[in-house]
């Protein structure tokens, strides 16, 4: 349970996103904020990308005496009136203290609490045009899974949102299939959320007795990203009249009796795992597509583990705990569903099966969308090399070498032995 008070005022909630993920988020989100009004205001923002639809004759809310069927209409109307995401969350019912926004401007205005969930390529663009707009005290959760790698660093897509918006911003990831979350079929996820000093309502005793001296942490401005270093990032401090956003009012706002929440702290641990998990996906399909069975399979998911931790700890050495990985559900639990039937694993699995690139299989599986795994093994791996660091990691490195052509899938035992 939250922090318990009354508070003069409430947090305000909107999320910045509405595709099968993020209406699924904020089906959970608006269910919560109605239940725990001494909190949250109970009506929930959602800004959708605006667009033109019919609803499809699969819907159970196709109806051939509705104009609604019958005709084009906006999408953010027909979620408002069905309670419903027709094209992105098809037949799954939507609370009607949901309200979709095609402004993304208006959606934020006056929100505390805003949750990201959104193809990290917009980012940028969305936080360009957000800036002017959200409160200058305003935290951020993002769903946005996986880590900005580049030949020169890896950086977090929590950070990068908190450095364009001057905000704080977390992380949510974890062993979640969007529809499945939706239908309520039981699952669990891990929030990163690090409360900066100044969010804190209890002073810091400074001196020889806590009453000799106080400092107030609401006129810290400074904070630490994750990798230990003071943030760029200047931070306003939330009023003391909202109630504390700390671990246990993350987890009033996300916990579902189907959807479990363990709030950490750890956001890069927390992104890490739904980055470099793709990786090890792809691997762990090679071997199924060989027919080497369940033995092989955890083999490679064990490396694969440990490799994970080892670069956590390597370039997040100041904020990595090894049991992100090992112990939460955005660390093995997600490693463990992705290695079992996520797109990474299965289109590994065809291309072995097929004989054929996995560039190929994408075109043929994906309908036009790229497989994460694949450019996140090229990024890593092009972070490592410059480093000179790719041996220290043989079952990245491998996945890889056989996504070049550089190596077989056969090798991989070989690759990967120490």
């Amino acid at each position: 349970m939250a922090t318990l008070g009354a508070h003069d005022q409430k947090h305000k909630v909107t999320v910045i996103g509405s595709g099968n993920w993020g209406s699924a988020i904020a089906k959970i989100v608006a269910e919560n904020t109605k239940e725990h009004p001494e909190y949250f205001q109970p009506d929930v923002q959602m800004w959708v990308y605006e667009e033109e639809i019919t609803v499809p004759q699969t819907s159970k809310k196709y109806d051939t005496s509705s104009a609604y069927s019958t005709k084009p209409h906006k999408l953010t109307d027909l979620i408002n009136h069905l309670h419903e995401n027709v094209k992105y969350l098809p037949n799954v019912a939507l609370p009607t203290n949901l309200h979709a926004n095609p402004s993304l401007q208006d959606s934020v205005k006056d929100s505390s609490i805003l949750i990201f969930n959104l193809p990290h390529q917009f980012i940028n663009k969305l936080c360009e045009e957000m800036k002017g707009s959200i409160l200058p005290y305003a935290r951020g959760v993002s769903c946005i899974k996986g880590v900005n790698v580049s030949s020169e660093d890896v950086s977090l897509f929590s950070e990068s949102i908190g450095e364009k918006l001057g905000i704080y911003c977390g992380a949510l990831s974890g062993a979640n299939i969007a529809n499945e979350v939706a239908l309520e079929k039981f699952s669990e996820t891990t929030i990163a959320y690090d409360p900066p000093p100044m969010d804190s309502r209890n002073p810091t005793p400074k001196g020889p007795t806590p009453k000799s001296s106080e400092l107030d942490l609401r006129q810290i401005t400074e904070h630490k990203d994750s990798k230990g270093l003071t943030s760029k990032v200047k931070l306003t401090a939330q009023p003391s009249e909202l109630p504390p956003l700390d671990h246990d009012l993350m987890k009033t706002l996300f916990h579902r009796s189907y959807f479990h929440v363990h709030v950490v702290s750890d956001v890069a641990g927390v992104s890490l795992g739904g980055a470099l998990k793709n990786i090890v996906a792809l691997a762990a399909g090679f071997v199924a597509g060989l027919e080497w069975g369940d033995n092989a399979k955890a083999a490679v998911m064990r490396v694969g583990l440990l490799e994970m931790v080892k670069f956590g700890k390597m370039f997040f050495k100041n904020s990595v705990r090894t049991a992100t990985f090992t112990e939460e559900s955005a660390g093995v639990a997600d490693l463990i569903t992705s290695c079992s039937g996520g797109r990474n694993y299965r289109c590994a699995k065809m291309s072995v099966e097929r004989g054929v690139g996995i560039e190929i299989v994408e075109k043929e599986e994906l309908n036009g969308q790229m497989l994460q795994g694949v450019s996140t093994a090229k990024e890593v791996n092009e972070f490592l090399k410059k480093r000179g660091l790719d041996g220290e990691f043989p079952l990245l490195t491998a996945t890889y070498r056989i996504l070049q052509g550089e190596a077989k899938v056969q090798d991989l035992p070989d690759l990967i032995e120490k």
